[in-house]
């Protein structure tokens, strides 16, 4: 078996050879047909996240360990069964739905194993796709991705279950009212595909890339708006009539969570996804003069991985951009992702 690896924050990926697993009890293993590669990876390839002020929550406060190899959005070829594994075969492709729970908290029991405060994640605190196989524990987490393409299923583990995740969280819209969806990476790209299929509100694209915006555009959004500049909040307030209703932040920095807070009309809702990081003051008592919503949005559930994917082949959900590159240009593909030279998404193939 061949894995790259993080062996030490901020250094290249090391090419790791060694022994392929077998499974045991409700064990599957994958050959990796795609992985996506991930905004969130560039984390934890660094080895921390940003508080604000200086602060920083490392790996080790998240009890993420090294060596990893990362990768959570994986679309695999069934290799191997466990003797307890029922429902798939040796040769069926299925995603791995990665936001795997401990499996005996309240949280997990509810159905809710991305809110689990012991997850076990695919590429996050077990090892991932980039790789050419990979051991997901229970044949439970394997979604059929039957007429999508592998490397855009692929995306749908993250990217896709994060954005309709969140944008589930925006509540009930009336005529007039308008949803920004701020960001436009690999997660926003996503977002505006997906947005498009299940919110009849209009929307508004945002970012300070105009290629991204471009790309946006392409993808059937009518309105789009460059952030960059003074005065972006009331810029953007007045291109949504005043009635900006929704934000959904994929970015998760200072500016970005300022621009979506200060833009929304009073009773709207901001919702943050991205972990770029940074922090932000806010005046308490704006919050409840303006009945402001700040609320915080983690991945997806695996049954809303399964709706995405049945409103994917319902034909509701354009495709985001998806450059395919080897396994072997795992490397350069951080790079380009942190430098932002990456349109949509990256998926890896060994």
């Amino acid at each position: 078996m061949l894995s790259y690896q993080v062996t030490e924050f901020s250094k290249p990926l090391a090419r790791v050879a060694h022994e392929t697993p077998r499974p045991t009890g409700r064990q599957v293993l994958l050959r990796t047909i795609a992985a996506g590669v991930c905004h969130s990876d560039l984390h934890i390839w660094d080895g921390y996240y940003d508080l604000g002020g200086g602060k920083k929550l490392t790996l080790g406060d998240r009890g993420i360990k090294l060596p990893l190899t990362m990768g959570h959005e994986v679309v695999g070829e069934v290799a191997a069964v466990g003797p307890e594994v029922s429902g798939v075969r040796v040769g069926d492709r299925r995603m791995a739905f990665p936001w795997i729970g401990c499996g005996k908290c309240p949280a997990c029991d509810a159905n809710e194993e991305n809110l689990c405060l012991s997850m076990r994640s695919l590429g996050v605190f077990s090892h991932g796709g980039y790789a050419d196989h990979v051991m997901v524990p229970d044949a439970k987490y394997l979604v059929d991705i039957d007429g999508v393409d592998p490397a855009l299923a692929a995306t749908y583990a993250c990217s896709g279950v994060t954005a309709y995740g969140a944008l589930k969280k925006i509540p009930k819209l009336i005529p007039g009212d308008h949803v920004a969806l701020i960001g436009l990476g690999g997660v926003g790209l996503a977002g505006v595909a997906i947005a498009q299929g299940m919110i009849e509100a209009p929307i508004i694209a945002v970012d300070i890339d105009d290629a991204k915006l471009a790309a946006a555009r392409a993808m059937g959004v009518a309105k789009t708006f460059n952030s960059s500049g003074p005065d972006a909040a009331k810029r953007l307030k007045e291109l949504a009539g005043g009635r900006l209703a929704a934000a959904v932040d994929f970015v998760g920095a200072s500016a970005t969570a300022r621009l979506g807070i200060d833009a929304l009309n009073k009773g709207g809702t901001y919702i943050i996804v991205g972990l770029f990081g940074g922090d932000v003051t806010l005046p308490l008592v704006t919050i409840p003069m303006r009945a402001l919503t700040v609320r915080g949005s983690y991945v997806g559930t695996l049954s809303e991985m399964r709706e995405l994917l049945a409103l994917v082949r319902s034909g509701k959900v354009r495709p985001m951009p998806v450059g395919r590159r080897r396994l072997d240009e795992v490397n350069q593909a951080l790079e380009d992702l942190k430098a932002g030279r990456i349109v949509g998404r990256v998926v890896l193939a060994p």
